[in-house]
């Protein structure tokens, strides 16, 4: 039985506030893995960015989300943790993977400076390059998906908790009828 609900999705996508929020209504633990990553290199993600490359970010990413060991939590990992296999494989077998979907014109307005937030973007790359890159991944990797269109950070933890509790209690498929999987 899986104990823990790990959310991806884009920057600004709410992985966080949605994290926190849901942690308290089920009783977890809420990891935010940016935070993790800082605190395992002493650094701030933009230093790591600056100081290894997106790709030597990625790696430590990988790194440090494979080595995660926690149960009744909430997991919010970077919007980057899709790139790496082994990461994404462990969150799967720890944790039921939900794919928070906000739109490209969304994900824009709410987000601020690229470099500021840490994101990881390869050279050249373009926020819409970036956002039509990661979707296939964000629903490979999904068991749900939840559309915040229209949608507050509360009303998407009351449709994410009642999924997760029908879950808990057996009641419904794998998925409910709340999920595109």
């Amino acid at each position: 039985m899986k104990t823990n609900i790990t959310l991806i999705g884009m920057p600004a996508s709410g992985k966080s506030t949605v994290g926190v929020l849901l942690a308290k209504r089920l009783g977890f633990s809420f990891v935010d893995v940016d935070i993790v990553i800082q605190e395992k290199t002493g650094r701030l993600l933009k230093e790591i960015i600056a100081q290894e490359g997106t790709e030597g970010f990625l790696r430590i990413e990988d790194r440090i989300n494979q080595e995660l060991d926690v149960g009744r939590s909430v997991i919010a990992p970077g919007g980057s943790v899709i790139y790496g296999e082994q990461a994404m494989a462990h969150l799967k077998e720890i944790s039921t993977v939900v794919y928070l979907r906000l739109s490209y014109r969304s994900v824009r307005r709410r987000l601020g400076n690229l470099k500021d937030r840490g994101v990881a973007l390869k050279d050249g790359m373009t926020l819409r390059d970036l956002y039509n890159e990661r979707i296939p991944l964000y629903e490979r990797y999904a068991d749900i998906t939840v559309d915040e269109t229209g949608k507050t950070p509360g009303q998407t933890v009351d449709e994410l908790r009642a999924i997760m509790e029908a879950r808990l209690m057996g009641r419904g498929p794998e998925g409910s009828g709340n999920t595109d999987q």
